[in-house]
This record gives structure tokens, C-alpha cells and sequence, in this order.
């Protein structure tokens, strides 16, 4: 099956300055892509030539298997997108503006607006002027999940928004999967896109510097490790085993940082005498701030 979005050597220059270089990206049905990564690393801007608000300076676009540079007015009718940066029509109330967008949509269904509003706890009768950023933010999603697009372009959607409604934003985002969208979702929050993407790309200073499945980055994530030794710790052994950082022996009582896959580990300690043993979840977090500051993926 054709990837739903790919992306070959994008490049984007502001003058002299290089926002992105050389971001290869490829999609498949069906497929929540989680896109990080900390401000100013390119993430907007790549999304913005995704879309085609802003014109790549080199490199190829397709969606749909259609070429972006051409075939815009196609696909802009098959995607939803929903902008980091909002900005809504003071004057209107989000009813109105949500109807509006609606009709120039081909009418979603009303019914549908209501169900949404309500999970998102929006009251639709306001002024947007009256409105929080977070209940914009609101407005913003009522429309992108409405659309029922096959694509959906999503830069913070849930900035400003309360952990309830991060948590229900989740849910509609596996149910619009489930009904067969690709979600392409850029965030600061690890923990949203950690709950549900499938995989990842890490962008820093406009060029990808890891991608994987959450299962790649869990592996290489790094757990604090604790042993209590029945008898003596073997020291030696385990001073020699790879992806054990600052180990520590006191008496009967080993400590280290794992980092990397824990096979190795525990077939060491099979063969000794443990009375007891902690390993804490990996820190998904620590592991890309790793990236983020210049590691190695």
C-alpha cells in the first residue's frame, strides 16, 4: 500500500538562513506519526510546506500520491489541518464560525458538532472573543475532527488545554484513526504522543535526528537498574557488561543506569543468587532530551 504522505530531501531556506534541510518522511494508512521536537528545531515550518502555505525551496511533497506543488486545491480538500498558531474571527460566535467552515466543506452534520462540542466541553454560543486560548484551541479541534478528512495535520492541538480534555483528545484521535485516518501529529507533550503514535521522527535544528517505532525509543531509553545480592555482587561481571552506566557495589547492594536492551543483564544474574531486583520504567523523557541536546540516535 502507497504511503499516505512522503517527503524526499525538503529543504527550506528563510534568506540565508536554512529552517529545514533535507527532512525524508514517508506515512503509511492508517498511521498516528508522531512529530517532535523543541521550538525552533523546524517542526511549523515543515508542516507549512506539508500543507502548502509556505513553498519548498528543494525536495518533493506527495499526499495521496499526488504531487503537492501541484495537485494543491485536490488534496487540501482530503486533509484536515490544524495550525499551531490560531487565529479566529473575533466577531462570530464558534456556532457560527464552525458553521460557516462547514458549508464551505460541503455541510457536515450538525448532530455531529453538538456530540463534539459536548465530549470537549466547548460551549459553542460564545463570542470567539470571549473565548480562552484553550477553549480556541476547542473550536479549532470541533472543526479538524468534523471534517472526517483522510489525513489530518495536527501542530499542538492541545496547547492550553486542561488534562481532561488532553485525555478525550486522545480518545478522538484513535477513534478517528479507527475509522480509517493517518494522523500527523507535531507536540511538545511526550506522554500525548507516547500514548499514541506509532512512530516517531525527532527533528532538531531542521533535520531529522532519530525516527522509530516507540518500541525503538523505549529501547534505548534509560532505566535505573537495583540489585540485592544474596551472596557477594560479582563485580567484575557486571563492570564488564555493556550499557551499564556508573555502576555502583555497597555490600550486597548494586545500582546502575541501563542503557540499551536488559537481555544481558539478566542472564548474568540468573546465574547468581538475587533476593531481590527494580527496574523503573524507562525515561522516555530523559532519552529525548538526550537527542534533542545532540545525541546520537
Amino acid at each position: 500500500m502507497d504511503p499516505v504522505l512522503q517527503v524526499e530531501g525538503l529543504v527550506k531556506h528563510y534568506g540565508a538562513v536554512e529552517a529545514v534541510r533535507g527532512i525524508d518522511l514517508s506515512i503509511e494508512p492508517k498511521e498516528i506519526y508522531g512529530f517532535l521536537g523543541p521550538n525552533g528545531a523546524g517542526k511549523s515550518t515543515t508542516i507549512r510546506c506539508l500543507v502548502g502555505l509556505l513553498r519548498p525551496t528543494a525536495g518533493t511533497i506527495r499526499v495521496f500520491g499526488l504531487d503537492a506543488a501541484k495537485d494543491g486545491v485536490a488534496i487540501r480538500r482530503r486533509i484536515a489541518y490544524l495550525p499551531g498558531e490560531l487565529r479566529l474571527p473575533e466577531r462570530l460566535t464558534a456556532a457560527q464560525f464552525v458553521s460557516s467552515i462547514g458549508r464551505l466543506r460541503g455541510g457536515e452534520g450538525a448532530a455531529r458538532c453538538q456530540e463534539l462540542a459536548g465530549r470537549l466541553q466547548l460551549d459553542l454560543d460564545r463570542p470567539m472573543r470571549e473565548l480562552s486560548s484553550g477553549n480556541r484551541r476547542k473550536v479549532a479541534l470541533v472543526l479538524a475532527f468534523l471534517a472526517n478528512a483522510e489525513l489530518m495535520i495536527l501542530d499542538e492541538p492541545t496547547s492550553g488545554l486542561d488534562p481532561l480534555m488532553q485525555r478525550e483528545f486522545i480518545v478522538l484521535l484513535r477513534e478517528a484513526r479507527d475509522a480509517g485516518a493517518t494522523v500527523f501529529l507535531s507536540s511538545h507533550v511526550l506522554s500525548e504522543v507516547q500514548r499514541v503514535a506509532d512512530r516517531v521522527a525527532v527533528l532538531g535544528e531542521g533535520a531529522v535526528v532519530a525516527s522509530g517505532t516507540m518500541a525503538d525509543f523505549r529501547g534505548r531509553a534509560r532505566s535505573h537498574v537495583e540489585v540485592f545480592f544474596a551472596d557477594a555482587p560479582p563485580t567484575a561481571e557486571l563492570a564488564a557488561l555493556p550499557g551499564l552506566v556508573d555502576p555502583q557495589v555497597t555490600g550486597q547492594h548494586f545500582t546502575a543506569t541501563l542503557s540499551g536492551p536488559i537481555g544481558p543483564l539478566l542472564s548474568l544474574l540468573a546465574q547468581h543468587r538475587v533476593a531481590s531486583m527494580l527496574v523503573e520504567e524507562p525515561d522516555l523523557e530523559e532519552a529525548f532530551l538526550d537527542i534533542y541536546g545532540g545525541g546520537k540516535p
